[in-house]
Formats: C-alpha cells, sequence, structure tokens
C-alpha cells in the first residue's frame, strides 16, 4: 500500500533537513545530533521505573526496570534497544518500555549494552546473553517469575534479542517468547541483494548508506558478518529456539530479513508470527504522538508477550 499520510510527512520533515554525509561522520558526531533533536511522546504511564545496574559480559552495565503495577511475580522481558550497535540508549527507547510494559502486564528491563564503535562486535552480543542471564537468576529480586521469560528488541536490538536465543538455547534459561520489531538480523554482504535493501535504499528514514556506516562501526573485522552472533539469519539449526513475534515495515530495507528469520524458523519446526505493517518505515514505533500506527504496533507486540506469558494486563481488565 501506499505509504500512510503521518508516515510520509514525517519523512517530508525529514527530507528537508541536512543529511549526514556517513562517509566522513564519526559516532560522537551523530550521537550529539540526536540528542539535539526533540523527543518523541513520552509513552504510557508505569507504576514505577528503577534504574539498575546488572552484569554485562565486561563488567557493569546501565539498566531500567519498568513496572507496570504493584503485583508481584509478574512476567519478565529483557529488552534491547535499537540503533546500529551505535546510536541509542536507555531514554531513546522509554516509550517503547513503557508500552510493552504497561500494555503486556510485564515488567521490562531495558538493557544499556555496550556500543560500538568504542566496543566492537562480539561486544553488544556477550552483553546480551550476559543479561539475560542475570535477568534469570535476579528474577525473584526483581518481583518477576523467573519461570516466564522472553526478550524483546527493535532493530540492532532485535538482533541481540534473536542472539540471545540462539546462544542460550539448550541452557537451564527457558525463554518463553523474542518479540522482533523490524530486526536487523543479517550484517553480511547478503543482505544487500534482498529486495527490500534495494527498493527502500534511500528516502524512508533508515537507508543502506546508514546500514553500511553502522556495520562498518560494529565490525572491526569483516569476516565476522557472517558469523551468527553478528547475523543470526545465518544460523542454520533453529530447531528448539522460543517462539517468535516479527513485526517488519511495508518501507524498511531490513523488511526482509525479518521475515525471511520468521519463515526460517517455520521450517525448523519452530512457531514464528510475521507481520508486515503497512505503510509504515523502519523505525516508526518509536514515534509515538507522531504516527498513529506507532500505538497499534505497540498493542500487537503486547498482545504476543500477554499469550506467551499466559496472563492479561491491567489495561484489559479494567
Amino acid at each position: 500500500m501506499p505509504l500512510d499520510p503521518q508516515a510520509r510527512a514525517v519523512l517530508e520533515a525529514m527530507a528537508a533537513m541536512p543529511s549526514p554525509d556517513f562517509s566522513a561522520l564519526r559516532a560522537a558526531d551523530y550521537r550529539a545530533a540526536l540528542a539535539a533533536m526533540p523527543a518523541f511522546a513520552p509513552g504510557d504511564t508505569v507504576a514505577a521505573q528503577q534504574d539498575l545496574t546488572i552484569d554485562g559480559a565486561a563488567g557493569p552495565l546501565k539498566a531500567r526496570l519498568y513496572r507496570p503495577d504493584d503485583g508481584t511475580a509478574l512476567p519478565l522481558v529483557v529488552y534491547f534497544h535499537g540503533g546500529g550497535f551505535v546510536l541509542c540508549g536507555l531514554d531513546s527507547h522509554d516509550n517503547i518500555c513503557r508500552g510493552l510494559a504497561r500494555r503486556s502486564g510485564a515488567l521490562v528491563l531495558s538493557v544499556d549494552y555496550r556500543l560500538a564503535p568504542e566496543a566492537r562486535f562480539p561486544a553488544a552480543a556477550d552483553d546480551a546473553v550476559a543479561a539475560v542471564r542475570w535477568a534469570a537468576a535476579h528474577a525473584a529480586q526483581l518481583g518477576a517469575d523467573p519461570a516466564r521469560l522472553a526478550v524483546a528488541g527493535d532493530s540492532a536490538g532485535g538482533n541481540l534479542a534473536a542472539v540471545a536465543c540462539q546462544q542460550l538455547r539448550g541452557s537451564a534459561i527457558a525463554l518463553r517468547h523474542q518479540l522482533l520489531l523490524y530486526p536487523y538480523l543479517d550484517c553480511s554482504d547478503a543482505a544487500a541483494t534482498s529486495a527490500s535493501y534495494r527498493e527502500c535504499a534511500q528516502g524512508y528514514f533508515l537507508s543502506a548508506a546508514e546500514l553500511d556506516w553502522y556495520r562498518a562501526q560494529y565490525l572491526a573485522n569483516p569476516a565476522d558478518a557472517t558469523d551468527v552472533r553478528a547475523s543470526p539469519l545465518h544460523q542454520r539449526e533453529l530447531h528448539g529456539l522460543p517462539p517468535a513475534t516479527i513485526i517488519t515495515a511495508e518501507y524498511d530495507p531490513l523488511r526482509d530479513q525479518g521475515e525471511a528469520y520468521g519463515e526460517a524458523l517455520q521450517r525448523a519446526g519452530g512457531s514464528a508470527t510475521v507481520r508486515r505493517w503497512p505503510g509504515q518505515f523502519h523505525g516508526f514505533i518509536s514515534m509515538q504522538g507522531m504516527i498513529d500506527a506507532a500505538s497499534d504496533a505497540l498493542d500487537a507486540a503486547a498482545a504476543s508477550l500477554r499469550q506467551a506469558f499466559g496472563s492479561t494486563s491491567r489495561q484489559e481488565a479494567a
């Protein structure tokens, strides 16, 4: 379908702004430019949020826990933010985490994993696995039910959520679900051969040039691009992974790789629900207050978690 009118308006406003020169862009400068931009709508109200320090793979990491209500033994979702492994953090994805917590009735633990280029691959992937291990070990202390644990993430964070599931398969940590929002699952050159990568290479918020820049920042060695910890789409052994919900956006260069991963999970005998959001571009769920579909997609994401946990949110009960 055509671009959603609200999505088109956002893209037109972005087109009027100076475009980054990715051939010479420094990560620190890009972060500063993004920090100076107006924030998106704050999202849903939650009962409480708490900043924590958790164990990463190479030292302590910042994290933030969102509590939807004052219940005990709640489900727990470990969330990894997007940003190409280079940008963003707890604040940039605050509204998504608030919405998931409130609408799913689950605790959400947002993880501030190490970013490239200061910490290159596999730092983020290792931190993701360590964060899930920490959450499982400390679930009771957080007020969570250790038997109802899931992972979630958007874009690069969807990559990390998928990697955590693959790396923890067969361990004592039994994840109930993986929620992947327009995930970035293939850092290799093969990604550029997909139809969506070619058709949406520029003009739709996330460009092919930006993806190439992210990859260059994240991977110190180009040969690492096919490592399944960098490109979980390259994993050939997909049996025994948690059920997945994958939300893609129609006008997203990453659309096809997210959908390909869902199909691969299904072929391996797993449960995977793939939903392409029509008329939208990469990152639209963050744009609450600007794009109405952001809230609709967040509802669908939260519903998948409720179903996985067998729970009902406070909002539905009201």
